[in-house]
């Protein structure tokens, strides 16, 4: 079973300071070795990618708690607006009408200053 089938994973970055961070995520298969999600360019994710490209990948549910008997895989990730439409096209075809309803909720959220909308994909290298 690839990480990419599954539903949620525990994504974790790295802090300057190397502590871990670990958020939940939808994930889905780019092909060649590679998954990816979707997030703001302004998002502590993109955030720490851009100052550590390791990262940890788990399965976990939708609260980002690892499933218990997982194993997790590791990578080297960035976050690109030119990746974005690439990502955003995989993540469609795995979530479907989640993701219309995700969009929604983000466009809502600017509204009151929280912008949320995706402008970046994220590209995972598995190692």
């Amino acid at each position: 079973m690839s990480i990419a089938d599954n539903k949620y994973v525990a994504f974790t970055t790295y802090r300057k300071n190397g502590e871990a961070k670990t958020t939940p995520v939808w994930i889905a298969d780019l092909g060649d070795d590679t998954v990816g999600f979707t997030t703001s360019s302004s998002s502590w994710k993109a955030r720490r990618l851009a100052n550590d490209p390791r990262v940890k990948l788990q399965p976990s549910n939708a609260k980002g708690v690892p499933v218990d008997g997982s194993e997790a895989v590791e990578g080297t990730a960035t976050a690109e607006a030119a990746d974005l439409d690439r990502v955003m096209a995989a993540v469609k075809d795995k979530y479907g009408w989640q993701v219309t309803m995700m969009r929604v909720v983000g466009k809502v959220a600017g509204l009151f200053g929280k912008d949320k909308t995706s402008d970046a994909g994220v590209v995972i290298t598995l190692t």
